[in-house]
């Protein structure tokens, strides 16, 4: 987190980051948190879209009020309606009694529609007339009802080319994009990546009774490279199973997918174990600790030179040592 991010509720999560483009996002929040103007949250899924809506609305003046998120895209459009608007007992087949829809419950509040690009066209054109006129009636009723709410869209649309496609009322699009707050995706925003991977590992270790996990420079390097398709929702995730299931305390490169690598890595060297051969009797046979210890070591060091090309510094880095305790080591070991 930055310095300048804004105060919330103690329940909303944070936005981590402190690159510029967050803090432009901190920047916009403190301004449109203290007006009444309907916002449009942009951004590809997983960036956060919901969080930024959440501290919009619990750093205004109608913090003490609901926070209703609704998704569009999840509810199907012959219920939407309802969802949003509510309906009198009797307005259609199954309605054996009256439901307050999801504005009416917001009242004073703030109502997030999530994934706007989904919704119906004659869905829009009822949305608009609430954007308009503050005022609704539900499914089957003729009461007028009067709501005093902030409305904040989200999608990972384009939505000016769904206004051309004919898929989105451009008179709707202007009415809800008063002011837009645009999330970059995480790979727009790596310097971000080491401070959401420590805010995200405290979190996840306390929640599990855990200690959290060290991630190697190697391992934050294909963190940087990769493209991250489900942006920080990915990441957390990621981060979520490498505490769960790591045996011990440092995540490196062999920890993760090949899908984040981009290759498939050399496998790890191994110890010999004379016990694996049939021939040799494991009540007899045993391991010779120093010598088993000797030969690891040493594969453990031709290991790091043959990912890193030979080049010294970069091997003795892999290792966490210095360049001139691996020229020691390597004289020592005969490499």
């Amino acid at each position: 987190m930055g310095n300048d991010e804004p105060s919330v509720h103690p329940k909303v999560p944070p936005i981590v980051g402190a690159s510029q483009s967050i803090k432009r996002i901190y920047n916009l929040i403190s301004k449109v948190s203290q007006s009444n103007s309907t916002v449009l949250v942009l951004g590809e899924s997983g960036t956060g879209k919901e969080l930024v809506a959440k501290t919009i609305h619990y750093s205004s003046k109608r913090a003490a009020k609901n926070f209703i998120p609704v998704n569009c895209g999840a509810i199907p459009a012959e219920l939407l309606e309802s969802e949003l608007f509510g309906h009198e007992k009797g307005a259609f087949t199954g309605a054996i009694a009256s439901r307050t829809g999801r504005f009416e419950l917001a009242e004073g509040g703030t109502v997030f529609l999530d994934e706007i690009g989904e919704m119906s066209p004659m869905l829009q054109v009822k949305l608009l007339r609430v954007l308009q006129e503050r005022s609704f009636e539900r499914i089957g009723g003729s009461k007028t009802v009067n709501v005093d709410v902030r409305v904040i869209s989200a999608t990972n649309q384009n939505l000016e080319e769904a206004v051309k496609a004919g898929r989105f009322r451009e008179d709707l699009y202007y009415r809800i994009n008063v002011i837009p707050i645009e999330i970059p995706p995480l790979r727009e925003r790596t310097e971000d990546l080491p401070i959401l991977c420590d805010y995200f590992m405290e979190k996840h270790a306390l929640r599990f009774e855990h200690a959290p996990l060290k991630i190697s420079n190697e391992a934050l390097r294909v963190f940087m490279d990769y493209g991250w398709p489900g942006n920080v929702r990915e990441l957390e995730n990621t981060l979520e199973r490498l505490l769960v299931l790591k045996d011990d305390d440092v995540v490196t490169p062999y920890d993760l997918s090949e899908k984040m690598t981009g290759k498939k890595l050399p496998a790890l060297p191994e110890i010999d174990d004379p016990n694996d051969d049939p021939d040799v009797n494991p009540f007899v046979q045993g391991i010779d600790l120093n010598s088993a210890l000797v030969e690891y070591e040493k594969r453990l060091l031709l290991h790091a030179l043959q990912i890193h090309g030979r080049v010294k510094s970069q091997a003795a880095k892999y290792l966490n040592i210095n360049r001139t305790t691996l020229i020691e080591k390597m004289k020592r070991l005969g490499l």
